[in-house]
């Protein structure tokens, strides 16, 4: 008798405990689902927030960066492009004087020289004129055009032979020259007035 005594004590205190646990059971489950954000919840909710923020700051930093750079390429490849080109400006500038002098010297030349000698002025001419135009070198045309203070030089101004002739260059008293797309030497000119 005692033994069953002792199996329903036992059996008591395992229904109260089982009841305590359920009750227990019951509370969390309505926390749960009345759940309040406590403190805690809140920093952690505030620290991911700063995260994001973070995170969006440096992402834009870095596409700046990397834009920058990209930029920075091109703009360097086009001056290296640029720097190839006109690299041998200095040297085309030292020999427009001999093309110029190459120049006078055919068309003061009179009638009766040797025609040999004509020839050969007019072949060296020739060979400088097209190695330098090889090498980027264009002749500006000047005469019959509007007056560009990015390409000409004006000396002086004379009165126009004909009215089409006002405001435009009549006559070029020493050529211009371009090498590739840069003005290498301005065009000094005389224009009509």
């Amino acid at each position: 008798m005692q033994k069953e005594q002792e199996a329903n004590k036992e059996e008591l205190e395992f229904q109260s405990d089982s009841t305590h646990i359920d009750e227990e059971l019951r509370e969390v489950a309505n926390e749960i689902e009345n759940h309040q954000p406590t403190a805690n919840t809140e920093e952690i909710v505030s620290e991911e927030e700063k995260l994001k923020v973070e995170l969006t700051s440096v992402q834009d930093k870095y596409l700046r960066l990397y834009s920058e750079f990209e930029n920075y390429k091109r703009r360097t490849t086009k001056e290296r492009a640029d720097l190839f080109k006109t690299a041998n400006q200095e040297s085309i500038l030292a020999m427009l004087p001999i093309l110029d002098d190459f120049e006078r010297a055919m068309t003061a030349m009179p009638e009766n020289v040797n025609p040999q000698v004509k020839e050969g002025i007019t072949l060296i001419y020739n060979k400088l004129n097209n190695t330098l135009t090889q090498k980027g070198l264009k002749e500006m045309e000047a005469i019959g055009a509007g007056f560009d203070p990015d390409f000409h030089e004006a000396i002086t101004k004379i009165p126009a032979p004909s009215d089409d002739l006002k405001e435009k260059i009549v006559a070029v008293l020493e050529k211009g020259y371009f090498l590739y797309d840069k003005v290498i030497r301005f065009a000094k000119v005389v224009i009509g007035e």
